[in-house]
């Protein structure tokens, strides 16, 4: 009944294997690039906040709560 369900495991790799320093991968993949150049001094302070993070926290985006942490932590209050 499972007729052409059937694949064999070797066809897939696994590129998150690295077994060797020969497979490393040559750069990171990020989403972030320098667009910070034209922001104020304080965009560029929260950008960088903000991206760092994105960094620590393995996320790619963030919630608007987790927007609030970064902006407090940079000492501004209501």
């Amino acid at each position: 009944m499972s007729q052409g369900l059937e694949v064999p495991v070797e066809q897939f790799a696994n590129r998150r294997d690295y077994t060797t320093q020969e497979q490393l991968p040559i750069c990171e993949r990020r989403q972030f690039s320098s667009t910070h150049d034209n922001l104020s001094p304080d965009a560029q302070e929260l950008a960088r906040a903000i991206d760092q993070y994105k960094v620590h926290h393995r996320r790619r985006f963030i919630t608007y709560e987790e927007m609030i942490t970064v902006v407090k932590s940079l000492g501004y209050r209501r």
